[in-house]
Order: C-alpha cells, then sequence, then structure tokens
C-alpha cells in the first residue's frame, strides 16, 4: 500500500476520544500516540496469536505485544482456559486461597535460585519492594541502579533520576552504575561505603553480560554488604524459563519477574533468598518491613495464568521456539536492509528473544526523524513493530512478510538518505522519546 495513501480515521478519532478523557491517551507512556507517525497510531480493536486488529479493520503482525508481556501470543487457548476456570470459582477473597499456594510453588520449581515469592500487578510493585527490603535488612539509605537500564520503576527513587522528574522531592540517594564496568562500581561502592543497600540492574538487555561481569557483581555486593537486585522484568522467560539468573548461574539474593509471566494478565514477582524474603513476614523477631501488600496481587485468574504460562514454556520449549523465531527475523532485516543499502542505518541489536532496531541518519547518529519515516512504511504494511521482539505466536510466514515489508521500507530510507533530509516523507511531526522534560 503507497504510505500516502494509508489512514486510520477510526483510530484518529479514538485517539481523540482518548486524550479528551485520559491524561497521555494511554495507560502507558510507551503506547502513546507520539511514540507514532502523526495521525498513524493504531487503536486496537483485538488480538489473536501473532495478528492484532485495529478499529479501522487493519490486520497487523505485531512485535513487541504488550510492551513484551505477550510472549506466547493473544489469547492463547491453554492460558485462556486456565482463566475461565478459575473465574468461575471466585477471584479474591478474606484470606488466601490455595491457588497462592499453588502458585508460588510453580514459580519456586521454576526459579529454583529464588526460596520464597511474593505475587503483585506491576513490575514497579516489586522492583519498589526489593529497594525497600534491602535497605531495612541492611540499615542503608541509598540505592544503586544501572544507568544504561531505561526503567525500573514508577516510584521516586527512579523516576526522580528521569527527565519527567516533575512533581518529585529530592532523589540524592539514588545514585547510578554504568553496566559492564565492575571497576566504577567498585569505585562507587567504596566512595559510599556503608551507605549503599543494593545494587539493582537488568542482568542482561540489548547486550550480553562480558564473562565474569554477573559473577563480578555478585562478589562485589558480598564484599560491600550490599543486596544484589536482578530485575528479570524483561530476561525472565525470554532468557530462559529461569531467567537470566538461571541462564549465566549467577544467584542475585532478590530478582523481580512480570510481563511474560502473565502473558497479558497482570502479575508480577518479587522472589528471593529466605533469609531476607520473610523479614516482609511475620515469622522473625526483628522491625517489620512493608514488603508488598496489594488488595488484587493474589487475585486468582491472574496466579493461574501465570501457571499456565510456565507450564507452556517448560513442556513446549518456548523459549527455544522465541530463539529461533528471533534469529530468522533478525537475519532477514539484516539481508534486507543490506540489499537496499541502509545496513549501517537500520541496525538490528539484541538477544533473538529480544530484538530491538536503530534508526541511524546520515552521520550514524541515532534519528527519531528516520525511526518515524521507518515505522510508517511498516504500519502500511501491515506491521506493527515498535520493536522486533517476538511472540511465539508468529509463523514463518509472519516473518517472511515483515521481512518483505521491511525491504520496502529499507528502499524509502536509501532516498531520504540521499537527499540528507527524511523530512519529505515524514508527513507530520517525528515521533518523540518517552521521557521528556517537556510534553
Amino acid at each position: 500500500m503507497n504510505t500516502e495513501e494509508f489512514e486510520l480515521p477510526r483510530s484518529r478519532e479514538a485517539n481523540e476520544r482518548l486524550h479528551t478523557l485520559i491524561p497521555g491517551g494511554a495507560h502507558t507512556y510507551a503506547k502513546g500516540d507520539d511514540q507514532y507517525p502523526e495521525h498513524l497510531a493504531p487503536v486496537i480493536s483485538h488480538g489473536r496469536g501473532a495478528h492484532v486488529w485495529d478499529v479501522d479493520g487493519n490486520r497487523y503482525v505485531e512485535y513487541g505485544s504488550g510492551l513484551r508481556s505477550v510472549s506466547l501470543g493473544h489469547a492463547h487457548p491453554r492460558v485462556v482456559e486456565a482463566v475461565r476456570r478459575e473465574i468461575d470459582r471466585g477471584g479474591n477473597f478474606v484470606r488466601p486461597s490455595i491457588v497462592e499456594v499453588e502458585a508460588a510453588e510453580r514459580f519456586l520449581a521454576t526459579v529454583p535460585t529464588a526460596e520464597m515469592v511474593k505475587f503483585a500487578k506491576n513490575g514497579s510493585d516489586a522492583t519498589t519492594a526489593a529497594v525497600r527490603l534491602a535497605r531495612a535488612v541492611t540499615g542503608r539509605p541509598r540505592v544503586a541502579l544501572c544507568a544504561d537500564h531505561p526503567f525500573f520503576s514508577t516510584d521516586d527513587w527512579f523516576i526522580g533520576t528521569t527527565p519527567m522528574s516533575a512533581g518529585i522531592p529530592a532523589t540524592d540517594l539514588t545514585v547510578t552504575f554504568p553496566y559492564g564496568d565492575l571497576p566504577a562500581t567498585e569505585e562507587l561502592l567504596s566512595r559510599y561505603e556503608g551507605e549503599i543497600a543494593c545494587l539493582i540492574l537488568e542482568p542482561a538487555t540489548h547486550t550480553e553480560p562480558a564473562p565474569g561481569y554477573l559473577a563480578g557483581l555478585r562478589e562485589l555486593a558480598d564484599r560491600h554488604g550490599c543486596v544484589l537486585v536482578f530485575d528479570e522484568m524483561i530476561t525472565g522467560f525470554r532468557w530462559s524459563e529461569a531467567g537470566a539468573q538461571g541462564l549465566y548461574g549467577v544467584v542475585p539474593d532478590l530478582s523481580t519477574f512480570g510481563k511474560a509471566l502473565g502473558n497479558g494478565f497482570a502479575v508480577s514477582a518479587l522472589a528471593g533468598r529466605r533469609e531476607l524474603m520473610e523479614r516482609g513476614g511475620l515469622r522473625h523477631s526483628g522491625d517489620r518491613v512493608f514488603l508488598l501488600s496489594t488488595t488484587h496481587g493474589a487475585e486468582t485468574h491472574s496466579l493461574a495464568a501465570a501457571m499456565a504460562v510456565q507450564t507452556t514454556y517448560t513442556e513446549e520449549g518456548v523459549t527455544a521456539r522465541l530463539h529461533a523465531l528471533g534469529e530468522r527475523l533478525a537475519a532477514g532485516v539484516r539481508d534486507a536492509a543490506a540489499s537496499m543499502g541502509v545496513a549501517e542505518h537500520l541496525v538490528v541489536r539484541g538477544r533473538p528473544s529480544n530484538l530491538v532496531f536503530a534508526t541511524l541518519d546520515e552521520n550514524g547518529h541515532p534519528s527519531q526523524e528516520y525511526r518515524t519515516l521507518f515505522l510508517r512504511r511498516l504500519l502500511a504494511g501491515g506491521v506493527l513493530a515498535p520493536s522486533f521482539v517476538v511472540s511465539s505466536a508468529l509463523d514463518d510466514a509472519d516473518i517472511d512478510h515483515t521481512v518483505d515489508v521491511v525491504a520496502e521500507a529499507c528502499a524509502v530510507y536509501r532516498k531520504a538518505l540521499d537527499a540528507t533530509d527524511p523530512t519529505p516523507w515524514l508527513a507530520g511531526r517525528p515521533v518523540k522519546p518517552v521521557f521528556r522534560r517537556l510534553a
């Protein structure tokens, strides 16, 4: 389809309604229409498997589903059946449900490096609970987070470090360290000797940890008496069923899971060593820690979804399938970019199960303008891809179609590079970064 002819009138009208009623027009900033070309932000009607349909009736091959949460595809039969079964039995009670025991047993069997687990609804609650617990058990005030990872929590200790810090008091108790640099981290720990409660990071992202890096962090945390926290929101299940800690063999004190854990249903988890986790419980003699206490944290159908997801992953080899699909997609995109002469400008990065892409300008710098041009062509070709993060519901035909559309987009990309100006191909304002000071 010609990009100039591709319009989304119903989505455009729905976006106006969204902005009138909901600040930002979405419930997650990364889903905002400012992340898409102007007037080309589809509003979704429904999804099945690896495909979604917008309110204009267009079908898309979808990547990065649910901000990486829907890794099995939409309306996955095993997950839906487990949820339906629990919905008919009631969802929330005045005392714990037996489902909570079963879900905890299932999780700890899947992630055997942890000894206790507590469930919540979103990742921010879990990471903030980890930070609070680390401060309580160490008696230290500071938290050290990895500066190279994009998101940890909606709470002050993290958001106060971003350009969107309006309304947040000073966060001088948060310090940062660079990923992959053990000497810099050791220098930070020495500078604030006895003050840092925890190191929190994603164990891996678009780059693999260098050999010995995670083990080195483990040794530093032990030597300096701080808690090592792995944020496994993304790496959980996509790296292995037991997360990055299961793949790399380095055991953190605490870890947090979410996203893929529920295949779109709201469930997250804080897991870790019994000695630490029990401080948030009742069976100890120390000061009580308000670890996690959520009205809906143990909603039965979400826990049932999580159990179904874990069963599906282990029985069907989902992680291996995600890697195979990602490898096929990455190879196809790279070949398409090379054939159109833009291999240096459209760059695919990351583990095959968690692919992202960078759009670079004539000088090799990241460009929102070229990202806009690229996304416009993908949307017109029926590919909804803020990233190239795969779900296991994709098939070879979906990948092949995506590569064909990418090739068409790369042809336009080449024209814009030759003109040294992508503006004629934007048809509106460029997409914007999520974290910025001004709206």
